[in-house]
């Protein structure tokens, strides 16, 4: 996901200059493979947002290719271990509802009103069944995120993977911490956490690839508003609940980068 309403007001029918962008980038990358799901109907939706937004190669385009690989890969092992709810927080146009979809597991995409009912009257035109996913409306800066999921039919007594990936950096750091206390309060025991964060320092690499993306989406109208440093995320995670995990495939590459996956505290 990128911004959309959460870096500036979005209109139904308007989609984020980011949002498009990521998108167009999403169509030219491998995706991790699964037996199950529609990634044709992934790609639809993606053209259909991408409209006529062009792509380059350069840092943004590594630094998304990178970060859309490291949540394929959560969500593919997550569903290799039989996990039956994923939550996509700030959802936007993400499309892995649709690549990896499969029966008995239960999406659940929390959104802003405004950009969630444009999704919605997109795929409803596309023809894309989207049964399976559960719509939360929520603004992440006033609304009670974990009563809503709930309400929409989260069972806070089995695992769920949460996904947070490109919304932590626009976000205030205290409606951040706000949101992953909520999503913990619904955590069951062996959930787990993924979420993107800006992070400071890395390798030059990294560092050129952060830097890069923050400059694009500002000039965009969409500014970045959080940044952490590696030692800083754990700081940040641990009052809220959670605490850092490692994963396999992940590494402490992925952690310099931003990429970070968590589970619960306690």
């Amino acid at each position: 996901m990128e911004p959309g309403a959460w870096g500036r007001a979005v209109k139904p029918g308007q989609v984020s200059v980011t949002a498009q962008r990521v998108a167009a980038y999403r169509l030219t990358f491998d995706r991790i493979p699964a037996r199950y799901g529609d990634p044709a109907a992934d790609d639809a939706l993606a053209r259909d947002v991408a409209a006529a937004a062009e792509v380059a190669p350069g840092p943004m385009r590594e630094y998304l290719r990178a970060r859309t690989r490291f949540f394929d890969g959560v969500v593919t092992r997550a569903l290799g271990r039989g996990l039956a709810q994923i939550v996509t927080g700030a959802a936007g146009y993400d499309g892995r509802s649709l690549r990896y979809a499969r029966p008995g597991l239960i999406w659940f995409e929390v959104d802003h009103p405004a950009t969630q009912q444009d999704k919605r009257s997109r795929l409803d035109r596309l023809g894309i069944p989207s049964g399976h996913i559960r719509f939360v409306a929520a603004d992440f800066s006033t609304d009670p995120v974990a009563d809503r999921l709930l309400s929409a039919g989260l069972d806070p007594d089995r695992p769920s993977v949460f996904l947070l990936e490109g919304v932590a950096v626009y976000l205030e750091e205290a409606v951040l911490r706000s949101l992953l206390a909520q999503l913990r309060r619904v955590a069951a025991g062996g959930s787990s956490l993924a979420i993107s964060l800006s992070v400071r320092g890395g390798s030059p690499e990294q560092a050129a690839r952060r830097i890069a993306f923050q400059a694009a989406v500002a000039a965009m109208g969409e500014p970045a508003r959080s940044v952490v440093t590696a030692a800083g995320a754990g700081a940040l995670l641990g009052p809220t609940g959670w605490r850092a995990a490692g994963e396999p495939g992940t590494g402490s590459s992925a952690a310099h980068a931003g990429f970070i996956v968590a589970e619960p505290a306690g």
